[in-house]
């Protein structure tokens, strides 16, 4: 009787911790990472201030430094400097154009008095009170003062032409310069370290005082709030993986159990792979799989490089 029971109590123990096992059993494994963004200088120069730490949580568009900007303000001032000189190497032609109109108009009211003057000896002639020599003096003038009106009106339009093609010379140069000086504000612009992204700073490369080159690292900076589980799948398990799949996500807590989390299924690689060493036994290695991506939002507990496992519902 006390053997039966024995037996009995055996089986119920070995069945319940059966059930349990089954029930925290996985069916894929992986390790928690974050897309990260490297921040790098836009310019060079030296850091004058670069107010971060790490584990300082960011917001986009914030400004957490400054680059030196003297030596581009002196650059920009220099270009400025050159365009102010080309202006005062152009030629105004308009009090050289108002003298030669002011010429052309008085020359216009003698012409009008010359002609008033023949139309009246014409009569004197019909009247016998004048001669044709009167005439023909009257009719040389006004020939005479048509062809300097002529004259007149041709130097207008050679100083305009002249002096234009002066001025377009000098104002080739210009307009350069004004991209010039359009670049060195955008550089200036960079001189401010901008934030990309809202996140916490994972890495801290540069610090104030220190001399940076375009494209050198400053910090990096993940968004922890979202964190992703990057875990692998079987052939035979991934017909049963969608996207925007709910899964159950398991963390060691630590005390023997796990802390479960609600995932989403983001990212299913196309291409089988082998299977990463990071899996223990040498069989398991050998087998292809194929990566799939979790996103998990984090309460916190969740790290990058932590393990975790996936039970698929």
């Amino acid at each position: 009787m006390k053997t039966s029971l024995y037996l009995l109590a055996t089986l119920l123990l070995t069945g319940l911790t059966g059930c349990h096992l089954s029930d925290q059993l996985s069916d894929a494994s992986g390790t928690f990472e974050v897309d990260e963004v490297i921040v790098s200088a836009e310019v060079p120069g030296k850091i004058v201030a670069l107010n971060i730490d790490e584990g300082s949580v960011l917001k986009k568009d914030s400004v957490v430094g400054f680059i030196d900007a003297v030596p581009l303000e002196l650059q920009k001032a220099q270009v400025e400097a050159t365009m102010q000189a080309l202006h005062q190497k152009t030629m105004d032609v308009r009090p050289q154009i108002q003298l030669l109109k002011d010429q052309l108009a008085i020359l216009n009211t003698q012409l009008a008095n010359a002609i008033r003057e023949r139309n009246r000896t014409e009569k004197l002639i019909k009247a016998d009170a004048a001669t044709t020599k009167q005439l023909d003096d009257w009719n040389n003038q006004i020939e005479l003062i048509q062809k300097q009106i002529t004259v007149n009106r041709q130097q207008i339009r050679v100083q305009q032409t002249s002096t234009g093609t002066q001025n377009s010379a000098v104002l080739s140069e210009y307009q350069p310069l004004r991209r010039s000086v359009a670049q060195i504000d955008d550089q200036l612009k960079r001189t401010h370290i901008t934030n990309p992204v809202n996140g916490t700073v994972l890495t801290k490369y540069a610090m104030s005082g220190e001399v940076t080159a375009t494209g050198k690292p400053l910090y990096k900076i993940g968004d922890l709030s979202v964190i992703t589980l990057r875990a692998y799948i079987t052939g035979d398990q991934l017909a049963k993986v969608k996207l925007n799949q709910r899964v159950k996500v398991m963390v060691d807590n630590g005390s023997g159990g796990y802390r479960n989390y609600t995932g989403v299924v983001t990212w299913i690689s196309d291409k089988a792979e082998f299977t990463p060493k990071t899996i223990q036994t040498k069989d398991e290695r050998a087998n292809l799989v194929y990566a799939i991506k979790v996103r998990v939002k984090n309460d916190g507990y969740l790290k990058i490089g932590m393990y975790g496992e996936i039970k698929f519902n």
